[in-house]
């Protein structure tokens, strides 16, 4: 499906983006998780929004994203986990791909560092997507590593396509089959040569051909190597734009001070200067 504007994230900075882009008539989709769990919506109390004292960060989140559906913006759960700049932007969501005119990142911050291993080996044995590439890998070994509420469903997946599975994570979750084995780990390292042969789980090796490693979401200089960064943050102008063009980006991921406040301001000023990107655009 094919619209003006793609939002990556769906926390305050993203919905006021998508926001601003309805405003101005454009068409708005926001790819991410679940908005109860955002870290945000377990805030005890935010005091300094202005208008909205004494809101708990569930409450906040829920009348953000009330607005944000009443205003028409469309929404699709689950991670970005590939993303083309091509005749506008084509993002891929699980086996799905979105088409925008202009991207806004608003993703937040990223905390989850790579394991070792798992940039040399991405593509070659390493996959951020069970249901993409899951059949490539139908009877042979592959290790989930669960880092997602629906981490546990991808490894069912896997394993009923015909792929012997091992799940990893620091505590085995309630939602995963006894069928499939479990090694609780903390530290992951992916080896191999040409390809990924093993994961090493806490000093043991489990031999594989694949390692999914499934995290809440990417970080964007991942999805968009040609992202220019500063001090760990995607560097933006005063309209939020980025070094790429077509591309803004708004909220925790473009720096301190990391509030609701400022992310919602930086998140309309991106909205509006991609809906002047378009309107450029189309001229």
């Amino acid at each position: 499906m094919k619209y003006d504007v793609i939002v990556l994230g769906g926390g305050p900075a993203g919905l006021a983006a998508a926001v601003a882009a309805r405003c101005r008539g454009k068409t708005a989709l926001v790819v991410g998780n679940r908005w109860q769990d955002s870290p945000l919506a377990k805030a005890e109390k935010i005091d300094n929004y202005l208008g909205l004292p004494g809101r708990t960060g569930y409450e906040l989140l829920a009348e953000f994203q009330k607005h944000a559906e009443d205003a028409g913006v469309e929404f699709v759960t689950g991670r970005a986990i590939s993303l083309m700049a091509w005749d506008g932007f084509t993002v891929t969501v699980g086996a799905d791909l979105y088409q925008g005119g202009a991207l806004i990142m608003a993703p937040g911050v990223v905390r989850q560092a790579k394991f070792p291993g798992e940039a040399e080996y991405l593509g070659r044995g390493v996959s951020y997507c069970a249901t993409c590439d899951g059949m490539l890998y139908r009877g042979k070994d592959v290790v989930v590593v669960g880092r997602t509420a629906d981490a546990p469903e991808e490894a069912k997946y896997l394993k009923s396509i015909g792929c012997a599975v091992t799940y990893t994570a620091q505590k085995r979750p309630d939602e995963l089959p006894e069928d499939i084995p479990f090694v609780a780990a903390s530290k992951v390292e992916v080896r191999g040569g040409q390809t990924v042969a093993s994961v090493l789980l806490d000093g043991t090796e489990v031999p594989c051909a694949c390692a999914f490693i499934l995290r809440a979401s990417l970080a964007p200089t991942d999805l968009l190597p040609a992202l220019e960064t500063e001090g760990g943050y995607i560097k933006v102008d005063r309209a939020m734009k980025t070094s790429v063009e077509g591309v803004f980006a708004c909220g925790d991921c473009t720096g301190t001070p990391l509030q609701v406040a400022k992310a919602v301001g930086e998140g309309h000023v991106a909205g509006l200067s991609a809906c002047e990107y378009l309107d450029k655009q189309s001229k």
